[in-house]
Formats: C-alpha cells, sequence, structure tokens
C-alpha cells in the first residue's frame, strides 16, 4: 500500500506485518509517552554535560555588588603605613634628642595629622588623575573609531597579531571586529591595557592612605603618653617600632610571593629585616640631624 509517508507492505488481510510499526498508533498508544515528549527526552540524553550544566547554572539572582578589598585597597594601605611607620618615628626619634617631652608629643601629633592629610590628599588627587586619563584615552579611541576606520582596523590588527593568530583568523576577527560595537571596549582593554576605575576609587584611595599613615605613625608615639623618663621612652619606641617593621615587611613580601616553603619564609624574613633597617636609618639620621641644628642654635 502506498501511503504520504511511503510504502507498506501489508499481508492479505490488510493489516501491517508484525514488527512493522503504525505512526498513529505510536502516538495514540496509552501505555506509552506521546512521540514529541520521548524525541525530547532522547535529546536532553544525548546533550553534551557542558550544555546541561550551562542552563542549570544561569543566575538567579543579581550579583553581590558588596564592598570587596581589591589590589588596589592593599597597594592604597601599604604605602600609607609603609610611610607612617618610618617618617613619625624618625621624627618623635630626632625631637627626643632634644629632651622634651611635650616637644615630642606635639611634635608628632601636628606630623600625624599634616601628614595623613597630605597623604590622603594625593592618593586623591593621583586617583582623579587617572580617571581623567582613562576618560581622555577613550574619548580619544571613541573618535577614531567614528572617522577613521582604517586606523581603527589598523590598531585591532596590531592588538590582535601579539596572541599569534593565523592569518586567516586574523583577517575574519578584524573585518568583524571593525563594525562591531565592541570595537571601542576592545582597543581599550586589549590594546591601551586601560580599565575604567570605579566612581569611588578617588575616595577610597584618600581615606585608605589617610588612615593607613596615621595609624602606622601613631605607633611610635604610644610610649611616649605612658612613659615619663624620655630616654626610657624613646628606647621602648624603638623596640616597638623595630617589631612592627619587621611585621609589616614579613607580612607586606608574603602577600606577593607566598607563606609556604623555606625559600619563601627567608624573603619574608629579609622583607621584615629590610623595612627595620631602612626605619632605622632614617630614625638615625634625623636624630643626627636634630643634634647638629642645636648644636649650631646653642652656639650661637
Amino acid at each position: 500500500m502506498s501511503t504520504s509517508y511511503g510504502t507498506i507492505s501489508t499481508t492479505p488481510s490488510g493489516t501491517p506485518p508484525s514488527g512493522s510499526h503504525n505512526e498513529n498508533e505510536e502516538t495514540s498508544s496509552p501505555n506509552k509517552p506521546p512521540l514529541s515528549r520521548r524525541n525530547s527526552d532522547l535529546s536532553s540524553a544525548t546533550m553534551l554535560p557542558e550544555d546541561l550544566e550551562s542552563q542549570s547554572s544561569a543566575p538567579s539572582s543579581p550579583p553581590n555588588k558588596s564592598f570587596q578589598i581589591t589590589a588596589r585597597i592593599i597597594s592604597d594601605a601599604t604605602i600609607g603605613l609603609s610611610d607612617g611607620l618610618t617618617v613619625p618615628f624618625a621624627l618623635t626619634a630626632g625631637l627626643s634628642a632634644l629632651g622634651n617631652a611635650r616637644v615630642v608629643i606635639f611634635g608628632g601629633l601636628a606630623e600625624l595629622m599634616a601628614g595623613a592629610i597630605s597623604m590622603g590628599l594625593g592618593g586623591y588627587l593621583g586617583a582623579m588623575s587617572e580617571l581623567a586619563s582613562y576618560n581622555e584615552t577613550l574619548s580619544t579611541t571613541t573618535h577614531l573609531a567614528k572617522t577613521d576606520p582604517r586606523a581603527t582596523a589598523a590598531q585591532i590588527r596590531s592588538t590582535l597579531e601579539e596572541f599569534d593568530i593565523p592569518k586567516s583568523t586574523l583577517d575574519d576577527l578584524t573585518r568583524h571586529l571593525c563594525v562591531s560595537d565592541k570595537r571601542v571596549d576592545f582597543l581599550m582593554r586589549f590594546g591601551h591595557c586601560a580599565e575604567r576605575p570605579a566612581d569611588s576609587r578617588a575616595l577610597v584611595s584618600a581615606v585608605t592612605i589617610a588612615v593607613a599613615y596615621f595609624l602606622g605613625g601613631l605607633v611610635p608615639l604610644v610610649p611616649y603618653f605612658f612613659v615619663d623618663d624620655l630616654i626610657v621612652a624613646l628606647w621602648v619606641s624603638v623596640g616597638v617600632m623595630a617589631v612592627a617593621l619587621f611585621a609589616f615587611g614579613y607580612a607586606k613580601t608574603g602577600m606577593v610571593v607566598g607563606w609556604e616553603g623555606r625559600e619563601r619564609v627567608g624573603r619574608c624574613v629579609y622583607g621584615g629585616l629590610q623595612m627595620v633597617v631602612v626605619g632605622g636609618l632614617a630614625a638615625g639620621a634625623a636624630m643626627g640631624l636634630v643634634k647638629v641644628f642645636d648644636g649650631f642654635v646653642g652656639g650661637d
């Protein structure tokens, strides 16, 4: 018998032979699921694992935009602590050569406040300059992409050539990016290696550097509040600062190279000792200069 589905051989009685299946019977069988459902199940069973994972891992809630400690914040804190642990320590050690505890305390506090404000303003202005530089680069790149397609294509191609891409693929990517709405983003990220700073970058940088400087500079000044003898207070401050400088240098190096292993530990120890030497030299130079100036004034 010839049907729209093809030719079906039948027995003399007009019924299909045993072993053959009629499509209409298959879809209406009460013991079997519908054909469309079985086809769907079959396609799901043959999907690759990564396809199933991509379908099941769709985000159900917006990403968390809470405050995070980034590498830039750690860098700003390092700058503030590094200066705060050395400059005020050298100042208080130098002022202690005058033999007046009030001069040491008030001079140290004045330096702490002025230094924290100055360092914070420096961080703020630096971050604002970084944002201005980014905006200028973005404006120049956007103007180039709109007015000079040939130069834009040349920049895109030179950027992609660094990745050692085959020529045919390179040509296809260049043509695609030249007409893409993301060509400016591509050039900013890969051509100029520039990422837009966060809107709060300047304020966060200023506060981080200022607070880190103040806390670091407060450490060598604390002994002068509790020890009456100025010489004893100086030596206590020296001991406290030696420990603080070593801990800071050790931790700063460990964040970069790691903490485990003899070689890494050795480098951390070297970083701590380096900070102690730098701080000690700064304090010794300050004390020597103050004594020299005091001798000149006293001689007059």
